[in-house]
């Protein structure tokens, strides 16, 4: 069974060190609606986050 990732938006915002909260509780509650949340550092602008959204 092959499983597949769509990327359904991408937004870069300021970095706060409690943003993590908010991707944690949207994947518990969005889970079953085949939804994923990502955030990660810019590499580029540490100050910067880069959150995404998936369906899965």
């Amino acid at each position: 069974m092959e499983s597949k990732i769509e990327v359904l938006s991408t937004v870069r915002i300021a970095h706060h060190p409690e943003l993590y909260k908010i991707v944690d509780a949207l994947n518990r509650s969005l889970k079953k609606d085949d939804l994923m949340f990502g955030l990660a550092l810019d590499p580029k602008d540490q100050e910067q986050a880069i959150f995404t959204i998936y369906r899965t």
